[in-house]
């Protein structure tokens, strides 16, 4: 059986909840390649959607909360 959201067929896990729930799970996850500058700038961003998720979609908004408080995998790099 396929799994289609929102007209797409996702191809992994992390598709589907991107697709699903309308979040980059990057956003609230990082890259292990990012530095510090980048770092800082996608918090403040993350920080900023997860307000306004917790207005529209708290259930949402408690899952990118998790993802903010997961442990990277990797430090930033320093630049």
């Amino acid at each position: 059986m396929k799994s289609i959201v929102a007209g797409r067929e996702p191809v992994t896990a992390t598709e589907f909840v991107e697709l699903a729930l309308g979040i980059d799970l990057e956003l609230f996850t990082g890259s292990p390649t990012e530095s510090v500058t980048d770092r800082a700038a996608r918090l403040d961003v993350a920080r900023e959607v997860l307000a306004d998720l917790r207005e529209s979609d708290p259930e949402t908004a408690a899952y990118a909360e998790s993802l903010l408080r997961a442990l990277p995998l990797k430090q930033p790099h320093p630049t």
